[in-house]
């Protein structure tokens, strides 16, 4: 059986008739040719394929396209893509700074949660980690509650320092833009550099 959906990947509406067994990472890769969301475990383990899907981190190997019809799906590739001349996002940014990837295979995946998990303690939501359950303002992201919430992203090159670094950073930028106040240490957006421009490596800038 078949049906025509129309997904707004990356801010582009994308219409397409799919086998309603497609799931959502199919349809990407397969049909539309977005490629960044990867083929890992297929089996919602490894958390290579997430994006997020109104808003939400969610894995695109286990969700049906045909179940989200005019959902709203964003890439790390489209994270980019949302900024001001599409600079680098702030996630995407630390991750280049923090040098948190080796074969970069689970890093789009890795960057979608980690946009996720900000946005998630922000308002808020509470994992198995937090101490505090009534905090308000937002749940601080400590390295405890930063690795509580990326459990669902593996990284087999075991990068997993330098992630929770990478994480750390972006969530602490991201604060001090809430709170009116940047940090000087931590550039907003409209201040990064491009991937191009940035070294290979840390000890690069030095």
């Amino acid at each position: 059986m078949e049906a025509r959906i129309t997904l707004q990947v990356d801010g582009e509406p994308r219409t397409l008739t799919v086998d309603t067994r497609t799931t959502v990472l199919d349809a990407l890769r397969d049909r539309l040719d977005v490629t960044s969301p990867k083929k890992g475990c297929d089996h919602g383990q490894c958390g290579a394929c997430t994006v997020l899907l109104d808003g939400r981190r969610a894995n695109s190997c286990l969700t049906l396209a045909v179940a989200h019809d005019g959902a709203e799906v964003i890439t790390s590739e489209g994270l980019a893509g949302g900024t001001p001349d599409g600079e680098l996002h702030p996630v995407q940014r630390a991750f280049l700074e923090q040098d948190a990837f080796q074969c970069g295979y689970c890093t789009p995946g890795q960057i979608c949660s980690a946009a996720g998990i900000i946005e998630e303690a922000a308002a808020g939501h509470p994992s198995t980690a937090t101490e505090d359950l009534q905090a308000e303002g937002g749940i601080d992201l400590s390295d405890a509650e930063i690795r509580e919430r990326m459990s669902g992203n593996l990284c087999r090159c075991g990068a997993y320092v330098n992630i929770v670094a990478a994480v750390r950073q972006a969530a602490e930028a991201a604060a001090a833009r809430r709170g009116g106040t940047p940090d000087p240490e931590v550039p907003v957006v409209a201040d990064s550099p491009t991937a191009e421009s940035m070294p290979e490596h840390p000890e690069e800038r030095a």
